[in-house]
């Protein structure tokens, strides 16, 4: 009997598909070629990837599958997935090239879409495509087919995308490393679902609370205590909620949609699902004072790294985070550095493939004028980017294929190009030829680096390298310095053009009350 009924029994077909960018308006657009340095991948090649130990796409979409694949028969149906590292609005041809050929695939034959996208994409002739990709799957698949999406927290929430998808699964850390389980978890939602469990209602608030990402940390800041706040409401509801994400928003888009956003799924009652947001709102919104920071000055940084009689420490160059769309080429920090004669410095990463290339062909052992930003510099988002020429010594070289050890890079496959290990004077500078932010420690042990034997670790990265040097630092001794660059948390030197007004910290006056 159990081996006819399983004979029987509907096989779901789900469509696998995403475009994952986190779009700073006030970088360099990204490009179709953008998407091909880090993913473009369709069919037979996504799926095995997915299925990999090792994969090199966005593990949510790799955890969803393989959540899927231990929880029974399905038919996976894998598009196209596409992403790029943050980078500016996306250009319009990319963006309507992937519609053209992902959306055009989807129609009612399937049981199910998961959608896997970062959520604070901006195109060039939309504010949100994010919202737009999902409005034309729902049109495309008919009204009854689950969509599931995963987004990253700092996602653009808009009521577009709230009233096309099923169920919303956000991360819940940042540090994000939960992927793993937010992927898990859709997959486990959408099983529901089709087994007919739950019939999703979402409820979504947006405040008008639009904080820059460094005010985002979930271990001891205001989000963190938000997202715990509604994680124990979830427990007493019982099972009557399917999921509460709470997204932080990205300021750099500078889109309508910024503002903190408190997406509630309820099981079947949309009703249960918008008193429970309004409650998290109202529980955020009482403690917005705490999403403003600061930072440590920049000639202070320089006196912590000149006194080598304190403990280690590491400073984030917050103003060029290349996982906010930061260029990885800003030379201001480093260049005051040298200046100053500082000792014993690990510094990463510096994104320049010339330079990188240039370290190759010379050799370990090898002194020469390294030229730090010797192509470019004259473009709007490359005005930080000062050339620096300086005599240095290649002591590594790598061909940059490694698998990330800590954090929210842990397991996956990553593609640097050509790198190399600079010493120049007390600063030994890794140069890296495709651009990322620094968040795992593999960036410096790939050259036999000791990171516990420096004075002072200096990475171009904003919060993600919290995770990755936990075993090292442990907040008494992270500095976030106030560095000018692409991802400058100072909202006063950006011209926003599109964020609601008011927002706090905008506008402190700012109000919100209750709506239900």
């Amino acid at each position: 009997m159990m081996q006819a009924y399983q004979m029987s029994k509907h096989i779901p077909k789900v469509a696998l598909l995403g475009l994952i960018l986190e779009s700073n308006r006030f970088a360099r657009p990204a490009s179709l070629e953008d998407f091909q340095r880090l993913t473009v991948k369709r069919g037979k090649a996504l799926i095995d990837d997915a299925r990999s130990t090792t994969p090199s796409i966005a593990i949510e979409f790799s955890a969803f599958v393989k959540a899927m694949d231990a929880t029974g028969d399905w038919k996976p149906e894998p598009i196209i997935l596409m992403a790029s590292r943050p980078l500016g609005v996306v250009q319009k041809e990319v963006f309507e090239s992937y519609c053209a050929e992902a959306i055009t695939q989807l129609d009612e034959s399937y049981d199910a879409v998961y959608l896997c996208h970062h959520g604070a994409m901006v195109a060039e002739h939309l504010h949100d495509p994010d919202g737009v990709i999902a409005e034309k799957i729902r049109s495309a698949v008919g009204p009854k087919t689950p969509i599931i999406m995963t987004l990253d927290l700092h996602a653009n929430i808009s009521d577009r995308m709230c009233h096309s998808v099923d169920l919303i699964c956000g991360y819940r850390t940042n540090p994000h490393v939960d992927q793993y389980d937010r992927g898990q978890e859709a997959a486990f939602g959408l099983r529901q679902i089709l087994d007919g469990l739950a019939t999703p209602k979402i409820a979504h608030i947006k405040l008008p609370l639009a904080p820059s990402s460094i005010t985002l940390l979930t271990a001891n800041g205001p989000l963190g205590r938000a997202i715990d706040f509604g994680q124990r409401r979830l427990a007493e509801f019982g099972g009557r909620i399917l999921n509460i994400s709470i997204f932080g928003n990205f300021i750099f888009s500078d889109v309508p949609e910024n503002g903190v956003s408190i997406v509630v799924t309820a099981r079947d009652d949309v009703e249960i699902a918008t008193r429970l947001a309004n409650q998290i709102a109202k529980f955020i919104w009482e403690t917005r004072d705490d999403f403003v920071k600061s930072l440590t000055p920049f000639d202070k940084a320089i006196e912590i790294a000149l006194d080598t009689s304190r403990k280690p420490v590491i400073f984030s160059d917050s103003g060029d985070n290349p996982g906010g769309g930061g260029s990885g080429r800003t030379t201001g920090l480093l260049s005051a550095l040298l200046a100053s004669d500082a000792c014993n410095i690990l510094y990463g990463s510096f994104f320049d493939s010339a330079l990188a290339r240039d370290a190759h062909r010379r050799g370990i052992g090898a002194t020469f004028p390294a030229v730090f930003n010797r192509e470019g510099n004259d473009a709007p988002w490359e005005q930080w980017d000062a050339r620096l020429a300086v005599d240095a010594k290649v002591i590594g070289l790598h061909h940059g294929d490694v698998i990330g050890r800590l954090g929210m890079m842990a397991g996956r496959k990553l593609s640097l190009g050509l790198c190399a290990l600079l010493e120049i004077a007390g600063v030994r500078v890794v140069v890296i030829s495709e651009r990322s932010q620094t968040a795992d420690p593999v960036f410096f042990e790939m050259f036999d680096q000791d990171i516990a034997a420096a004075h002072t670790i200096i990475v171009k990265s904003r919060g993600h390298f919290r995770a990755g040097f936990e075993p090292w630092f442990d907040g008494s001794n992270i500095y976030e310095i106030d560095t000018v660059g692409l991802t400058s948390p100072v909202l006063s030197r950006w011209d926003f053009n599109n964020v609601p007004h008011p927002s706090f910290p905008f506008q402190p006056k700012a109000e919100w009350s209750m709506r239900l």
